[in-house]
């Protein structure tokens, strides 16, 4: 069942849990997601950065599209960090369901007229719009960047982004960064600054850079109020693990199935655990049972 972004997190704001939104470039990654969300009956997002999309090709988001449209489970297709009108542009007329507009490195001001912007050509077309306001941390070891020091979302800020964009969602930024830690590196998600932020908005909100923090700061954030959580390198991570394991074994051979079975696995074994950590396993039947129509299923 393809959803957007809306249907998709007003169930998990209702019923206080949150859905793993997960980078995907590739058929075996978006293999690994698709099978892990159905074993677990999660529901899911299949999250896809514009280089991501300019190395798999617009047909196959299309393929996605068509794969998860006839699952018994709950999908988005999201644009992640779309960086420019013109990539938000494409993403919409390729079949994407929802679109992130990363204007964050912007003056406040430029932020709000460029979302703004992106809001108002995605809302005449039923497609959720996800705003940033503040700065996600980079470990220098991911394609989604980030900044050196970050800047922490000031909730009378958040308040008003919200009124004067009408985005959909809003990733906050409390303490993560993209990519893996590098060792001896300890995440500290500001769950102060979340409770904060959740005083004085009410859409549903979406923490960036979830992989490689301490499980428990992640489930207090859930608990308080995060209802998307981006997770890229922990999965990828234990998927490309396993292939150089099997690759580096004498007489490995070559044959793909021989190969990437194993390495789906791997990577479902670690999104079933992320699944748990947001409560989301069992969920996509709240989805069935409320008779949520299909995206865009009214104007068929």
């Amino acid at each position: 069942m393809l959803l957007n972004m809306s249907q998709m997190l007003e169930v998990a704001k209702q019923n206080h849990f949150a859905v793993g939104a997960y980078n995907v470039s590739e058929s075996n990654l978006f293999r690994t997601v698709v099978e892990a969300a159905e074993e677990n009956d999660s529901p899911a997002i299949i999250a896809v950065h514009p280089t991501e999309l300019a190395y798999c090709k617009d047909d196959f988001v299309k393929y996605m599209v068509a794969r998860v449209s006839n699952s018994p489970v709950p999908f988005v297709i999201h644009m992640d960090h779309g960086d420019s009108i013109e990539s938000i542009m494409r993403a919409v007329h390729v079949g994407f369901s929802s679109v992130m507009i990363d204007a964050s490195l912007l003056p406040l001001e430029e932020n709000i007229t460029k979302t703004a912007e992106v809001v108002r050509y995605c809302h005449m077309v039923d497609v959720s719009v996800e705003g940033e306001l503040g700065t996600i941390g980079n470990t220098g070891v991911t394609i989604e960047g980030g900044v050196t020091e970050v800047q922490y979302t000031d909730p009378a800020d958040a308040k008003r982004f919200i009124a004067e964009t009408g985005v959909d969602t809003l990733a906050v930024a409390i303490g993560t960064c993209h990519g893996i830690y590098p060792e001896g590196v300890t995440p500290k998600i500001r769950i102060d600054v979340l409770e904060q932020i959740k005083e004085v908005v009410d859409i549903p909100l979406v923490l960036h850079g979830g992989s490689s923090n301490p499980d428990a700061e992640i489930a207090e954030a859930v608990r308080v109020g995060i209802q998307k959580v981006n997770i890229s390198s922990d999965y990828k991570h234990a998927f490309f693990a396993k292939a150089r394991e099997i690759l580096s074994q004498p007489n490995s051979g070559w044959d793909p199935n021989n190969l990437f079975p194993e390495c789906i696995e791997a990577g479902k074994q670690v999104l079933k655990h992320k699944m748990e950590l947001f409560d989301s396993v069992g969920k996509a039947a709240l989805y069935r049972e409320a008779g949520i129509a299909q995206w865009r299923q009214k104007l068929n």
